[in-house]
């Protein structure tokens, strides 16, 4: 475990890159082979699309992790967080290092997107895919990507984690968001056994149907136990039941044009069917 974090808090930009694209490819190439479902889509022009949105993601993180970076500073300077309140042993400071950010710095940040409309307006963008496979784990607007590490950075500041557990984290957290969203089949039984802990892709396709309360479930990134905890899970009984997407924005020229996309936010709004907003 020593080793793990010394390998992450010297990790190169390189080997992120690597990690990020081999992850994107692995199961980019899988999903030929075991597709949930057969879509009828041209798969790289809707992969395009998507690794635009992958591509702005990234950049918009490189100005953000001189904010994660102050919040770990911050923490070693002033010895603070959660995880420094007391010595805990290596294994025990990782796995509650992985478990509090995943809580603080994705499932919270996206159970408020979803119930705070004017952030709703910016991740309506990540539920407009009508066609959910790996590359759609990175579609998110660039408003969107500020609020996520901002809340990326309070879960570093109240963690008190290290650098080398944030390189971690972040990596891990990239690894579900490919393996979540990917079209790809598992053995039901294996699927099910480990969502109870984590996010896998038979859990996180039910948060991508098309109408609530399925978009309003389901929120984990990389552990599903804070969903159970909260109860925000749903569940189909037949996965062919679900239509992906979002009910106010069906039509192909709103979900695969890329400039639509990104004015989504700054569009009246349009409340879904059983939406909790009002117009």
């Amino acid at each position: 475990m020593k080793e793990i974090l010394e390998y992450f808090t010297n990790i190169s930009d390189e080997a992120r890159g690597i990690f990020l694209v081999s992850g994107l490819l692995f199961f980019f190439l899988l999903e030929f082979g075991l597709p949930l479902f057969r879509m009828d889509y041209n798969k790289w022009k809707h992969a395009r699309i998507n690794i635009t949105f992958t591509i702005i993601t990234l950049i918009v993180n490189l100005f953000g992790a001189i904010l994660i970076l102050a919040a770990v500073r911050y923490n070693e300077t002033h010895n603070s967080g959660l995880l420094n309140l007391t010595d805990l042993p290596l294994w025990l400071y990782v796995l509650g290092g992985l478990v509090l950010m995943d809580l603080i710095g994705a499932w919270f940040i996206h159970w408020v997107q979803h119930n705070v409309r004017w952030l709703w307006k910016f991740h309506i963008i990540h539920h407009t895919d009508p066609n959910v496979d790996v590359t759609s784990g990175l579609r998110h607007h660039p408003g969107e990507n500020i609020f996520r590490l901002i809340f990326t950075s309070l879960a570093v500041f109240t963690t008190g984690a290290s650098f080398g557990l944030v390189m971690l984290y972040q990596t891990i957290s990239a690894f579900f968001a490919h393996f979540s969203h990917a079209n790809i089949k598992m053995p039901l039984a294996v699927d099910n056994a480990l969502s109870y802990i984590f996010v896998t892709p038979h859990f996180h396709k039910v948060h991508h149907h098309y109408i609530q309360p399925h978009t309003d479930s389901n929120y984990g990134n990389i552990f599903s136990i804070w969903d159970h905890i909260f109860r925000t899970t749903t569940s189909v009984k037949n996965m062919d039941d679900i239509i992906y997407g979002i009910d106010t924005h069906m039509k192909p020229e709103e979900h695969s044009s890329i400039k639509n996309l990104l004015m989504i936010p700054f569009q009246d709004y349009r409340p879904p069917v059983g939406s909790k907003f009002s117009k």
